[in-house]
Parts: C-alpha cells; structure tokens; sequence
C-alpha cells in the first residue's frame, strides 16, 4: 500500500514538474476582452479612413434627379458596411510578442523576438524553430483564433454596432458602447485600460 502511495505521489509530482516546464510554451487563447479591443480598434480606423470622404450618394428611382434623395457617404449606411467588411482579416495583421504582457502582447509587426531570430538568419546562422522558414511570418494559433472570434464577434453584435454608428456615435466611443456595455461583463475589462 505505502509503495502504491508513493509511486501515485511520484507520478503527480512528474506530471507537474512537466506542466511547470511547459508553461512557457502554452498557448494563451486571446481573451473577449481582447478580442473586442482589437475588433474595435480596426474597426474605428476604417470608419476614419472612410470618413474623409465629400461624397454624396443619390438614392431612388426615376429620371428625374430632383426625386433622388441625397445622403452623404460620411453618414450613410454603405459607408458602415465599407468599414466592416474584412475586419476581421484585418486581424490577421497582428502578430504575438510573447515579451510583452496583456493585450499588448498582440500588435501589428514582428515582435523582438523574431526580428532576432530573422537577423540571425540573415548572418547565416541556422536557426530551427521546428517549422519550415517560409512559415516564419504566416499568423500564428493566437492571431488566427483572435480573428475567428472576431468574425463571431461581427455577427452577434452586428445590430449593436449599427445601433451605435446610427444612434449613439456622437455621444458613447465605440469601446465603451460595444465592449464595457454589451460583450463584456464588468470584471473582464481590464485589457481595456492596457
């Protein structure tokens, strides 16, 4: 009974001294807070990109362009579907900095880490990440799930965002509407600050 106890005590202290090791290593899911900051954040520099724009759109039917109801781009619904159509591939831009902690572990660019390594590369010493070099860039598990929930993101909450680029944008910023009021529940907006 006792070498039982013993070889059960030994066999969980291995599994964690395994875990211990591999920490470094696990991957870390983007967060819904993480996820909306980003979304918002792409999102908000689209709707800046379009909104510099005089241009007026004519809506109705007939010949005659007196009947032809005038609404301008900055305003318009089209203008809305503009910004949020490839959103979310927008997300694929960003890239992991596994030296940063947070949500600014995502930002666009490479991070230090692989900027090293590239140098590296580049003065002829053979580095093996274990994936072939033509990958280096590709985005990675993090990113590509970041972008997957996003894309879940835009469609749940598609109405919400309407309400607000319709309703609300001159009184509430897009973060708070979207992310403090209707994704997330009040403890999980701490990547918000960040």
């Amino acid at each position: 009974m006792i070498r039982f106890v013993i070889l059960v005590v030994c066999v969980i202290a291995c599994t964690l001294c395994r875990r211990v090791q591999a920490d470094d290593y696990l991957l870390e899911e983007p967060t819904s807070c993480e996820v909306c900051k980003y979304f918002v954040n792409e999102l908000q520099d689209r709707l800046d990109e379009t909104g510099k724009s005089k241009e007026i759109l004519r809506t109705g039917h007939g010949l005659d362009p007196k009947k032809r109801k005038k609404i301008a781009y900055k305003t318009s619904e089209l203008r809305l579907v503009d910004a949020m159509e490839g959103i979310c591939e927008r997300i694929l831009q960003y890239n992991v900095h596994k030296e940063r902690k947070g949500s600014l572990r995502f930002a666009k660019g490479r991070s230090e880490t692989m900027e090293t390594l590239q140098g590296l590369v580049a003065k002829g010493v053979k580095v093996d990440l274990g994936i072939p070099y033509d990958l280096w860039d590709e985005p990675s598990v993090e990113v590509t799930l970041m972008k997957k929930q996003c894309e879940r993101m835009l469609e749940e909450y598609e109405d919400t965002i309407e309400d607000w680029y319709f309703n609300k944008q001159s009184s509430k910023d897009l973060l708070s509407y979207l992310c403090k009021e209707n994704v997330l529940n009040k403890t999980n907006q701490a990547c918000l600050a960040e």
